[in-house]
């Protein structure tokens, strides 16, 4: 699937084959977690930095000794002040408690269902939880489910990225990149890592 997603990208587009051979190859890494794990985390890391969200996270599962990410009702049996001593804004322990609430309604599928789900039905569901935005299901779609037509067009990053590549003086506007980034398709999400790669590049991080 890389094999075929590098030579997509470099037969579309010129710049993009630029950056790949100057990155290298993709090292797009799946996180083995739940759909339910995953919209706790980046709840956390929403307006953070890394370091302070994972912080953050640490402390949250530092709560519930000897599991590896909490249960959602161990979660919401939890009383606010302490989810808010974690480090948590009163609106991301609303978003958290949401989330756990909704995993146990069944609005929030397990990994299996959520494979079997479509990229737009699966935004479509999970847009509907307190602080979950189409950026945040989109995160889970790249990073968690593995899916590869994924472009991020909202995130910052991409954006810049897409700037930095073509030399521009503003960030194009996500309904421009996302005309821009059907060409990349069905490989957008690889588009993507390689976007954040030349943002970083930028701040002189490339990796």
């Amino acid at each position: 699937m890389r094999s075929q997603a590098i030579k997509h990208l470099c037969a579309a587009d010129e710049r993009m084959a630029a950056l790949i051979r100057a990155v290298g190859p993709c090292r797009l890494r799946l996180e083995s977690r739940t759909p339910y794990e995953a919209l706790i985390r980046a709840i956390a890391h929403q307006q953070l930095h890394g370091r302070a969200a994972d912080a953050i996270l640490g402390r949250f599962i530092a709560l519930y000794p000897g599991m590896v990410f909490p249960a959602p009702e161990m979660v919401l049996a939890s009383e606010e002040g302490v989810l808010r001593g974690c480090g948590f804004s009163a609106g991301k322990v609303a978003a958290i408690r949401d989330i756990c609430a909704k995993t146990l309604e069944g609005v929030v599928p397990d990994r299996r269902a959520a494979c079997r789900m479509s990229d737009e039905a699966l935004i479509a569901r999970l847009v509907s939880l307190r602080g979950v935005g189409r950026w945040t299901v989109e995160m889970l779609l790249i990073f968690t489910l593995g899916r590869p037509d994924i472009l991020p067009v909202d995130d910052f990053g991409v954006r810049e990225g897409y700037r930095v590549l073509y030399g521009l003086a503003q960030q194009p506007a996500p309904r421009v990149l996302a005309e821009i980034g059907k060409g990349w398709g069905p490989y957008r999400s690889t588009a993507a890592w390689y976007l954040w790669r030349a943002a970083d590049g930028a701040k002189g991080k490339m990796a």
